[in-house]
């Protein structure tokens, strides 16, 4: 696997890059959820609150896979 001038494999960065974006909407969407709640769109904040859980699911697997790639030699220096 190519590391890149970050020290880093393709598929680590990639998979830290979806943990982040999934962390980081996790955080707007809450935001959202009010703003639904406080236009009496309940059906609209429950949506938000769906959409905010998957990405918080996304991110942890992205943890577990990132992890896991930790106690393998094929992560690259900055992983391992």
């Amino acid at each position: 696997m190519a590391t890149g001038e970050t020290g880093f494999d393709d598929v680590t960065y990639d998979l830290v890059s979806v943990q982040y974006h999934s962390l980081k909407a996790g955080h707007d969407y809450g935001q959202y959820v009010r703003d639904a709640k406080n236009a009496g769109r309940d059906d609209i904040a429950s949506f938000f609150e769906q959409v905010m859980q998957e990405d918080s699911q996304r991110a942890a697997q992205c943890h577990k896979f990132l992890k896991d790639m930790s106690m393998s030699d094929k992560s690259g220096p900055a992983v391992t």
